[in-house]
């Protein structure tokens, strides 16, 4: 077998190109696109081209909370992880985990729920206005969705994509629902690669860097 090495850069571009030939006439408005291109770039699954849903919104809020300074709350440090610091440091966007939230464990225990929901509730005055990311915790995605419904301040973006076959579609499904600007994919599919790859290119198009 023989290879030809690539720098990054190319590799993606080629990526790119490549899977911009597989879809051909997507009907996706450029900012939408440049989201969905990067979530089957880093799942190399299409079926996202079918089961992804953007509010009418949610590309500009996103971008428009990123180049204010506001920060970004992940579910999980893997999906934290995920997330490219150099750019988001750049825009002077502070990224964190909710889960380290003081107290998570010990309100999760009282209220007999998940660690990830109960940091949801504890992290809410950081949360408003700013981008809250969910990969992994349905639960998250469940608890934000009850407090916005009892009235609590929504982020200016929710990236909803957690995966599993436990509360996942059902939670993404009441998420698409939801008039506040939000990012999410029907279905059981998602994780934290794909919810970092959204924030990713959200970072990319603040920073004017998609040409």
């Amino acid at each position: 077998m023989t290879w030809q090495p690539r720098l990054p850069q190319e590799i993606e571009a080629e990526s790119f190109r490549r899977i911009e030939a597989l879809v051909g006439n997507h009907g996706f408005p450029p900012g939408d696109w440049f989201v969905v291109r990067r979530m089957v770039h880093t799942s190399a699954d299409l079926e996202y081209l079918r089961n992804v849903r953007l509010h009418p919104r949610a590309v500009d809020a996103g971008v428009a909370a990123l180049r204010a300074g506001r920060p970004v709350g992940a579910d999980t440090r893997m999906l934290l992880a995920g997330i490219g610091t150099g750019r988001l440091q750049r825009l002077g966007v502070e990224s964190y985990c909710l889960l380290d939230a003081p107290g998570a464990a010990e309100l999760a225990a009282r209220q007999a729920t998940t660690r990830t929901a109960a940091a949801v509730e504890l992290a809410l005055p950081r949360l408003a206005g700013g981008i809250v990311a969910i990969g992994n915790a349905p639960t998250a995605l469940l608890r934000l969705l009850e407090l916005l419904e009892a009235g609590t301040p929504p982020p200016a973006l929710i990236v909803g994509v957690p995966v599993g076959f436990v509360n996942a579609a059902e939670s993404k499904a009441a998420l698409a629902q939801l008039p506040v600007p939000h990012i999410t994919a029907l279905g059981p599919k998602g994780g934290s690669a794909v919810a970092a790859s959204i924030i990713n290119a959200l970072a990319v198009m603040a920073l004017e860097e998609t040409a």
